[in-house]
């Protein structure tokens, strides 16, 4: 009885008989399922690979060339047949065209053109359901890889070629640990137009947090420090493997399925860029954070530094955040809360209620001062404060803060909103 060819024994059962298909598939990430879309083609069009591509060679020697194979693909992406769905027919031809491309007889462009549309709708996105996600997660490497590739961005191929060392050096007492991922990671692998491309991202508070966790957690499995060329992502089983590109989409799935949330690692991405646009980040910078090619009209004017990079990213933080219902508290956060909160302490009633009405949001780190004490030497006035040799300003409620950081006090709030300040 005849073996049914699948995804699964594709390559043993039938690429690994033809060197032509072989050498393709050593270029290719999606290996399995390449070699099928291209044995799906071969078994509709009644040849093999080599009789394909003697076909095209046939083509070059006459002119106008026939195009035959084009026209083989044309007629299996334009056939009404239910044996092949749309999406299929689409990845035949991606398959078909990449064959040829690599082994240098490239086909027509226009050829194996399919209407693609997408029928299914992208899974369902909130913090609820990536918090359940994370939840039914059973181990370290897991847990702290649904919040890496949500706060990251970084794609699945990239993600089982990452090293430690593409996270910056003392990554564990940073903030927002900086990763910088070189082009021959990312898409295109700095060939051709993706040539220089280069993806700078970091990680939010809660993601460094279950990374801490995991990297223990697998130094105890493997009985030793990690190093800068070890591998992020391994398998929890020995040897300890690194994690190959079906290896994450299995483990994801298997999460997924467990914890019944639709999600795959892309949609770690489509968290990210929403995430992003909601903090009204320029389209360059978002391209950056994503790994993506920045265009090449901004590119002269688009070169911001890793810090400029991190102090936007910062931004984005609590709307990227999801373990927990309560954002994490960053360190240096938590210092600005501190020196608020004492100055705060410090203010009168009447102040206090300018304080909260004002909406002050904790962004800048700025010295906080503490409020002057009254100067002796100063006389009464009638209204018994003193008064000195006090000197008045009139400023706007944007003003306000500032000048009580640094000892001013309110005098009179004016109805057009302005305020007079004395200062002491």
């Amino acid at each position: 009885m005849k073996v049914k060819v699948t995804r699964t024994n594709v390559i043993r059962l039938w690429a690994s008989k033809f060197s032509e298909v072989t050498i393709w598939l050593t270029k290719l990430q999606k290996k399995e399922s390449s070699a099928l879309f291209l044995y799906h083609f071969c078994e509709w069009a009644h040849k093999t690979p080599p009789e394909l591509l003697a076909l095209k060679e046939k083509d070059a020697k006459v002119s106008p060339p026939p195009n035959e194979v084009e026209k083989l693909l044309d007629d299996f992406c334009g056939q009404e047949s239910d044996d092949f769905k749309n999406s299929e027919k689409y990845n035949v031809s991606i398959a078909v065209k990449s064959f040829f491309k690599h082994n240098y007889r490239d086909l027509a462009k226009a050829s194996g053109v399919v209407d693609y549309e997408k029928v299914k709708d992208y899974n369902p996105q909130s913090k609820e359901l990536l918090r359940r996600l994370w939840n039914y997660a059973l181990n370290p490497r897991d847990r702290a890889l649904i919040p890496f590739v949500t706060c990251t961005g970084i794609a699945k191929e990239t993600l089982s070629n990452l090293l430690w060392g593409h996270l910056e050096e003392n990554w564990e007492s940073k903030d927002l640990p900086t990763i910088i991922i070189g082009s021959e990671l990312l898409k295109g692998h700095g060939r051709g137009k993706y040539k220089g491309v280069k993806q700078i991202t970091f990680l939010t508070p809660e993601a460094k947090r279950e990374l801490l966790v995991y990297k223990e957690w697998i130094e105890e499995k493997l009985g030793r420090k990690v190093t800068a060329q070890d591998h992020l992502w391994l398998s929890t089983y020995k040897p300890y493997e690194p994690l190959s590109y079906a290896m994450l989409g299995n483990s994801i799935d298997t999460l997924s399925n467990k914890a019944k949330v639709p999600f795959s690692l892309h949609d770690g991405r489509r968290w990210i860029n929403t995430a992003l646009e909601g903090i009204g980040i320029s389209t360059n910078w978002a391209r950056k954070i994503r790994g993506r090619k920045v265009k090449g009209e901004e590119a002269p004017y688009s070169q911001p530094a890793v810090e400029q990079l991190r102090a936007k990213f910062r931004d984005a933080v609590p709307s990227l955040e999801f373990t927990s219902e309560t954002p994490t508290i960053t360190k240096e956060a938590l210092e600005r809360i501190t020196a608020l909160e004492k100055f705060k302490d410090s203010l009168t009633p009447e102040q206090r209620e300018l304080y909260t009405k004002s909406g002050i949001k904790l962004r800048k780190k700025e010295h906080v001062s503490e409020p002057p004490k009254e100067d002796e030497t100063a006389k009464d006035c009638a209204n018994g404060e003193h008064c000195g040799e006090d000197d008045f300003k009139q400023i706007g409620e944007n003003e306000l803060l500032q000048h009580l950081k640094n000892g001013w006090r309110i005098a009179y709030k004016l109805a057009s909103g302005e305020v007079i300040v004395r200062k002491s």
